[in-house]
Parts: C-alpha cells; sequence; structure tokens
C-alpha cells in the first residue's frame, strides 16, 4: 500500500479481519498459573533491588505508581523512563539490536506493540493472581504475556474562560467550523500511542476526511497526548481535537478552567497493557512490580489520584466522573493498528505536513 494512501474501505477490512478479543494472537503457549506474592518473591526482588519501568503514562502520575511501590517494598526502586509509547517501542528496538536488555516492565497505551513483542518472542509469561481473577478475558492475554492496567479516553476538551458551554464543540464534525480556526490544538500519532489508536479509530469510523479538513484549520501541533489539555489548561489554545482524559481531569483538578467533551460519534477508547520482557534484568522485582501494578491498591491509585479507567472488577470509578458504560465509545483494534501504523503516521504527516 503507497504511503498516505490509507482508504475507509482499507481499514474497516483491516479492523473486521476476525472477531476476536484485543488482546488475541495466532501465537498459542501455556498460559502459568496465577502468581502470588510471597515472601520468596519479595526476597528475591529486594536482593536484585532495582526494576525498570518503561512508560507513555504521564510523569507525575508514572512517579506516583512508582513511590508507592516503593514504600510498599522498602530495598527496591523503581527507574522511572517516560516518553510517548511510539519512542517507548523505538527505544526498546534500538536497545535490543544492540544487545542490551535494559527494560523490565513496559505500558503501552498503543496495544499494537504487545502484538509486535509477543510475535517476537520478547514477553515472559506471567500472570498476578488479580488478573486471573479480577479482569474479563477480553482485558488479557489468554497466554499470560499482559494484560490491561488502564483504560483511557482520547475525548476533545475547551478552555471555559475562553468558550462558553453553549458554544463548545459537541462533536468532531463541530471542529470544522470556520469559528475553530487557529483555535484547535492535537497530539500526534508519530509520537503518543493514544494519539495513534485514535487516529486510526476516528479514520475508520468517520473517514480520513475529517482529517484533510480539520488540517485546514491551522492546528498547533504537539506530541503527546499529555500536552493538549496543559496547552488547554494555560489557555493557548480554547480547544483541543484530542487529548488524554486524565490529564485533563488533571489539570482541570488543578484549578485551570477546563471541560471534557465526548463526542457524538464516539468516544475512541484506548486500552493500555503492561507487560515484563522475557530478558528483563532483574525478573524477580519485575514480577513483584507488575503484580503491584495489577493489585486494587495501585489501580485504586490510578483511578483515584491519577485520574484514569480501570478495568479492575474490585476498583469503582471515582465518584463524579461519567462511567464508562454511559459514554459511547469507538471500538478499539490493536491488530489493525499493528498492521497499519506506518501507513497512518505516513497518512497523517502528509496531511498535516508535521
Amino acid at each position: 500500500m503507497p504511503d498516505g494512501n490509507i482508504s475507509r474501505r482499507t481499514l474497516l477490512k483491516a479492523s473486521g479481519v476476525a472477531a476476536i478479543s484485543a488482546f488475541t494472537s495466532p501465537i498459542r503457549a501455556a498460559a502459568p498459573e496465577p502468581a502470588a506474592v510471597t515472601p520468596a518473591l519479595i526476597q528475591a526482588a529486594r536482593k536484585e533491588g532495582k526494576v525498570a519501568y518503561y512508560t507513555p503514562i504521564d510523569l507525575p502520575v508514572a512517579e506516583l505508581i512508582a513511590k508507592a511501590f516503593e514504600a510498599k517494598y522498602p530495598g527496591i526502586t523503581v527507574r522511572v523512563e517516560r516518553t510517548g509509547a511510539e519512542r517507548v517501542f523505538q527505544r526498546i528496538s534500538q536497545e535490543y539490536a544492540s544487545g542490551i536488555h535494559a527494560v523490565d516492565v513496559v505500558t503501552s497505551s498503543d496495544a499494537a506493540h504487545f502484538i509486535v513483542w509477543k510475535r517476537d518472542g520478547l514477553l515472559a509469561p506471567f500472570v498476578p493472581e488479580d488478573v486471573a481473577r479480577h479482569y474479563a478475558a477480553e482485558h488479557k492475554d489468554p497466554d499470560g504475556m499482559f494484560a490491561a492496567f488502564r483504560a483511557s479516553l482520547s475525548v476533545i476538551g475547551y478552555n471555559t474562560r475562553l468558550v462558553k458551554s453553549e458554544d463548545a464543540p459537541k462533536s468532531f464534525a463541530d471542529l470544522l467550523a470556520p469559528k475553530w480556526t487557529g483555535k484547535i490544538v492535537k497530539g500526534h500519532p508519530a509520537f503518543s500511542g493514544t494519539i495513534m489508536t485514535a487516529t486510526y479509530e476516528i479514520a475508520r469510523d468517520i473517514g480520513w476526511d475529517y482529517f484533510e479538513k480539520l488540517a485546514k484549520q491551522r492546528v498547533m501541533q504537539v506530541q503527546s497526548a499529555a500536552d493538549p489539555p496543559k496547552k488547554l489548561g494555560l489557555g493557548e489554545r480554547a480547544v483541543m481535537a484530542d487529548g488524554n482524559e486524565y490529564v485533563l481531569f488533571q489539570v482541570k483538578e488543578s484549578g485551570a478552567p477546563v471541560e471534557p467533551v465526548y463526542p457524538a460519534e464516539g468516544t475512541p477508547l484506548v486500552v493500555s497493557p503492561n507487560g515484563i520482557f522475557k530478558a528483563a534484568p532483574n525478573p524477580n522485582a519485575a514480577r513483584l512490580f507488575q503484580c503491584f501494578c495489577f493489585s486494587p491498591e495501585c489501580q485504586e491509585l490510578i483511578v483515584n489520584r491519577g485520574a484514569m479507567r480501570s478495568v479492575h472488577a474490585l476498583v469503582k470509578e471515582k465518584p463524579g466522573r461519567r462511567p464508562l458504560g454511559e459514554i459511547k465509545l469507538m471500538k478499539e483494534d490493536p491488530a489493525a493498528v499493528e498492521r497499519l501504523s506506518e501507513e497512518i503516521k505516513a497518512h497523517y504527516t502528509r496531511i498535516f505536513r508535521v
């Protein structure tokens, strides 16, 4: 397929190849038994003394997770390496090509990365007890290679000092109105896994014509999905076309005049898995950290203090937030994103000239 020439029909075909779970893979292996946190595991992890965590999660939240783990398990430090999901993927690829095995545990907001890592045999099978007991089948790999650490949304948003609620956009189509020219900010799919996933879903469900028209709106282009909410909070733009819902909540809770919008066409859903690398330099600390990430303690932390969404059956939504069940969602399809990611980046770059 030539760069920059992805039709809506191609996207729909890719997304409808089979009615499978987002985490299903043609590679089959014997899933391990659920793993509990035992004194022996804690002792072995403390002997290693550290864990390297690569993640696209906004740095303050990633460090919050790291500090909570360190407080629970003194003697083990977490080294957080934070950048956009596409850059995380590139970094690990470059490290492994050079024979460097530095990463222990990884989160990616582009679930397609786990399809690649699993297919290449880079992941270690490991199933925390909480994943086995409290996560639905669609939120975990059947072979035990990874599971959904969080769910997030890519939303529209607006600055309430610059835009009245009655005038705010209610849909993606509304962003094409002349009044928003020069007033929109958005993330880039070549940097952000969230934006990559959202771009795929929007192009599949609405069409690339939407992006062709949006590019004429003199959009401020930023990298991370965390950037648009921050630009919105600072008043640098009146509206954001996409960006992390959880960062927008954090910006709002810090006192900034921002509000989310769940577009009428549907809000892109982004599931971010966690996995352990087979060649992890600190395998026991990695397993302990993975168990912690899926515990109610950590999942409640990312919901209540990180403003994220959890798919842990025992963890409730934060009061005052619209439940996922009440939001019209665009369906995720990591397998299709994996097949089309390079074409999506090329097409997007051609349209927006960035």
